[in-house]
């Protein structure tokens, strides 16, 4: 069995193939039972979780376990900490055991990719990207990989780190024009794709601003009773989720407007699982608002780990 560390899953990996890798696995067979997250002291204002994650194909089984405590950053360590076991699907060997925290990064962001190909405006230029902590480089190098962005907007509360970002970005990507948000209203107007990963417990922005044809992609929120857009945002979007069973589970976005009356469950038009098998371009035409909400699921980690693996082999 291997044990792969994250210069490995760093060195294996790239976002055309990895998004390829998804498109493919969330189009064909598989199994992925509901996640299970469990706050270590409920009604703790820390939210300290740790999760279980568990998925299989025809060609592998996996399981990924992680712990989430969003302080850990007060006292000098990460927030997620996380491994991967990979099996032989035909006999249940084990294979690897893979930095999850790595691969986490990798699949987070290349599944919002994934999914913008499918719902974002094919000319897109302008990102607005909400967030500048461990997810935020690989955030943007994934929207750049799959639309032909010329400007990327920063917003975050911590100016400092989001230069930082900027500054990294900007030695990768010479050809893009990266620039801290000023004026969130008048970047929200401006975006074609809005980015957010943030912790943020109450909306980023008004959904009144959102101009027309405009793709929003949700990662940042994964509680009951917070959310990184408004109701305004999701009644006026065509809204597509990873995973049904695990975003009704988890995330205001959608449990908060319902709760409200203002949507039904029926509001929701497709998981990305459907949107790779029909391999067709989603939106209806250039004035749709489309959303995409991802908490997350078995399956990407499964594939992007399974990804590493082969890649670690053939080295």
């Amino acid at each position: 069995m291997r044990v792969i560390d994250k210069q490995q899953v760093e060195a294996s990996l790239d976002f055309p193939s990895l998004i390829a890798a998804l498109d493919k696995g969330f189009s064909g067979q598989f199994s992925m039972p509901k996640r299970q997250v469990f706050e270590l002291l409920p009604g703790d204002a820390a939210h300290n979780a740790f999760a279980v994650l568990p998925a299989w194909n025809e060609e592998v089984i996996g399981v990924k376990s992680f712990t989430y405590f969003p302080q850990n950053s007060n006292e000098g360590y990460e927030s997620l900490y996380s491994k991967i076991m990979l099996f032989d699907r035909k006999h249940g060997v084990p294979l690897a055991l893979v930095d999850g925290t790595t691969v986490t990064y990798w699949r987070t962001a290349a599944v919002s990719a994934l999914a913008s190909k499918y719902l974002s405006r094919e000319n897109s230029q302008t990102l607005l990207f909400f967030g500048a902590g461990n997810l935020a480089r690989f955030m943007i190098a994934a929207h750049l990989s799959v639309r032909p962005l010329t400007k990327v907007l920063v917003a975050a509360r911590n100016q400092i780190k989001a230069e930082a970002l900027i500054a990294q970005l900007e030695a990768i990507y010479p050809h893009i024009m990266f620039s801290l948000c000023g004026d969130v209203q008048s970047a929200v107007e401006e975006a074609d794709i809005i980015s957010c990963a943030t912790g943020a417990k109450e909306p980023l922005f008004d959904g009144r601003w959102l101009k027309a044809g405009v793709h929003i992609d949700l990662i940042g929120n994964h509680h009951k009773d917070c959310r990184e857009c408004d109701t305004k945002t999701v009644v006026r979007a065509s809204v597509y989720l990873d995973s049904i069973v695990n975003v009704m589970n988890e995330a205001g976005e959608l449990l908060l407007p319902i709760a409200e009356g203002a949507i039904t469950e029926a509001h929701i038009k497709a998981q990305l699982a459907d949107l790779c098998a029909n391999k067709q371009y989603a939106r209806r035409d250039e004035n749709e608002i489309t959303l995409f909400k991802s908490v997350g699921t078995a399956l990407s980690d499964l594939i992007a780990a399974h990804t590493v693996y082969k890649k670690e082999l053939a080295s």
